[in-house]
C-alpha cells in the first residue's frame, strides 16, 4: 500500500512538473508549442471562411468531421466505462495472477477498488471533454455561416474563434485523458510499472507538444 501510494504521488508530480515546464516554455517561446500553432491555424481558417463567399459547404463538412471524431471518442469512453464495470470483479483475480510477487507485496482488495475508481474517473473525464467539444463544434456551425466581415466587425469573428479553440482544447484534453489511462492500467500490475509508464508517457507528450520543424 505504501509503495503504491508513493508511486502514485510521484507519478502525479512528474506530470505536474512537465506541464509547468510546458506552460513556461510556451510563455517564453509561443511558437514552440503545437497547441499555440493549432489555435492560430483555427483562427486563420475561421477568418478565411467568414471573409470569402461560397465557403459554407467547406465549413459544414469540416465541422461535421470534427463532430463525428469527437462523437466516436465519446462513445469509446462510454464503452470503456461499461467494460471496466463489467470486468471489475475479474480484474482483481487477473492482476493477482499476473502480479510480479517479487517486486511488491500483494495489495488489499480496497487498493484494487481505488485503482479501478481512478480508471473510471479518467474515462468519465474523457467523456465529458469530448461531449463539450461536440457542444462547441455545434455552436461554431451556427456562428460561422452568419454574414460578417472580419475587417470591419470582428466581434463575431473573435467569438467564433474562441468557441472553435475551446472545442479544440476540449478534444485535446479528451485525448490526453485517454493517454493518462495507460499508466493507471499498468498500475494494476504494480507501482514500478506505473512509474515506468508515466516516464514513457511524458517523453511521448514532449514529442507531441513540440512544434514540428
Amino acid at each position: 500500500m505504501i509503495y503504491d501510494t508513493g508511486a502514485f504521488l510521484v507519478s502525479c508530480l512528474l506530470i505536474l512538473v512537465y506541464y509547468l515546464y510546458l506552460w513556461r516554455r510556451t510563455r517564453r517561446v509561443p511558437d514552440s508549442s503545437v497547441h499555440a500553432l493549432n489555435a492560430r491555424v483555427r483562427e486563420r481558417w475561421v477568418g478565411m471562411v467568414m471573409s470569402k463567399g461560397n465557403m459554407e459547404i467547406l465549413a459544414v463538412q469540416t465541422l461535421r468531421n470534427s463532430v463525428m471524431a469527437a462523437n466516436f471518442m465519446a462513445s469509446t469512453a462510454v464503452l470503456l466505462i461499461i467494460g471496466a464495470l463489467n470486468l471489475s470483479e475479474k480484474i482483481g483475480k487477473w492482476t493477482l495472477q499476473w502480479h510480479p510477487h517479487a517486486l511488491v507485496d500483494i495489495e488489499s482488495s480496497q487498493l484494487w477498488q481505488i485503482k479501478l475508481g481512478l480508471l473510471l474517473l479518467d474515462f468519465f473525464i474523457a467523456f465529458y471533454c469530448f461531449a463539450m467539444a461536440i457542444r462547441f463544434f455545434n455552436h461554431v456551425g451556427y456562428m460561422i455561416n452568419l454574414p460578417s466581415d472580419p475587417s470591419t466587425d470582428d466581434s463575431l469573428y473573435k467569438q467564433t474563434c474562441a468557441y472553435l479553440n475551446k472545442a479544440g482544447s476540449y478534444y485535446m484534453l479528451g485525448i490526453r485523458t485517454f493517454f493518462f489511462s495507460l499508466p493507471i492500467i499498468l498500475w494494476f500490475f504494480g507501482p514500478y510499472f506505473l512509474l515506468l509508464a508515466t516516464l514513457v508517457l511524458i517523453v511521448e507528450l514532449a514529442m507531441l507538444d513540440r512544434t514540428p520543424s
